[in-house]
């Protein structure tokens, strides 16, 4: 009697060994964390300057709608009523709003004049080649060195020679003046990024350099004059020693000037709250521009910086 025997296989013993953590694995993990610690800690600078910047701003709105009273005796308190009378006395009393309607008018000018001119210039040395291009170009460059205080006392007798003293057009060319170094160093950049094919297809159908500027170039630089309106406008507006010099009636004073005049009536007159209301009416401009525009100026630098 036979009996078979049938073979089985032979058991094996798995036997599972927890996974140790590799080399490669630690230093990706060490460098991530490494990351994030040091992104926390760049980030600090940027929290205290954020706080540095917005405090003093949001302590002077709350401390325009104070009375003197809580300004001198609870600087750092809630106002208990909000006094809006301290910006209807800044507007009306302190003229306020004259000085806000004088700024706008020689603002709209000089900006007008300023991107007008400099996108002209900038184009020209920018797209065409002619002696004395670089020349002419470094010589606007240089402009930026020459601080404006230098020049105050040859441009008074200039301005008072050509009956330009005390008016708002001879300001607004001042400023413009003023404007032009920076505004055409930048935008000869830009002009230089745009497609050059494009301005050639103009000309093969016709277009002559006047249109091919204007209808066609101008328009495509837009981003890089939007960024540099912004840019002269805050700097327009926060003007004080050119306005000083050369405007001398109180009727044609400009928003810097009157802030600064009744800072020191306001100090005698201790009407601090319409003093605190004006500069606030100061700022609203500047912070509205500012954060309406925010990415079209920071895209337009940033576009002007990379392609340049």
């Amino acid at each position: 009697m036979s009996t078979s025997l049938v073979p089985t296989p032979p058991i094996k013993e798995s036997l599972e060994t927890p996974s140790t953590p590799q080399l490669g694995d630690l230093d990706i993990a060490g460098q991530s964390h490494s990351k994030r610690i040091l992104g926390i800690v760049a980030q600090i600078p940027l929290i205290i300057w954020a706080v540095m910047v917005i405090f003093p701003f949001l302590w002077m709105i709350m401390t325009s709608l104070k009375t003197n009273q809580e300004i001198l005796f609870s600087p750092w308190s809630l106002p208990d009523t909000p006094q809006w009378v301290n910006f209807t006395n800044a507007w009306t009393e302190a003229h306020i709003g004259r000085y806000v309607f004088n700024s706008v008018i020689v603002i709209a000018m000089s900006l007008t004049g300023t991107l007008l001119v400099s996108s002209m210039a900038a184009y020209v040395l920018a797209r065409f080649s002619f002696p004395g291009n670089r020349l002419l170009f470094y010589i606007f460059i240089a402009g930026l060195m020459f601080p404006v205080f230098l020049g105050l006392v040859p441009l008074y007798f200039l301005m008072n020679d050509l009956h330009l003293k005390d008016t708002y057009h001879g300001l607004a060319l001042v400023y413009i003046a003023y404007s032009l170094p920076f505004t055409i160093f930048f935008l000869v950049g830009f002009f230089k990024t745009l497609p050059e094919e494009i301005a050639e297809a103009s000309t093969v159908d016709g277009a002559g350099p006047y249109r091919t500027f204007f209808q066609i170039m101008l328009p495509m630089a837009k981003p890089g004059l939007i960024a540099m309106g912004i840019f002269n406008f805050l700097g327009h507006w926060n003007q004080y020693l050119l306005p000083l010099v050369l405007i001398q009636s109180e009727s044609k004073r400009m928003l810097s000037q009157g802030l600064g005049m009744l800072a020191i009536q306001q100090g005698y007159q201790n009407d601090y709250g319409a003093l605190f209301a004006a500069m606030t009416i100061t700022m609203v401009p500047s912070l509205i521009i500012y954060v309406l525009f925010q990415r079209r100026l920071e895209s337009g630098l940033t576009a002007g910086a990379l392609k340049g």
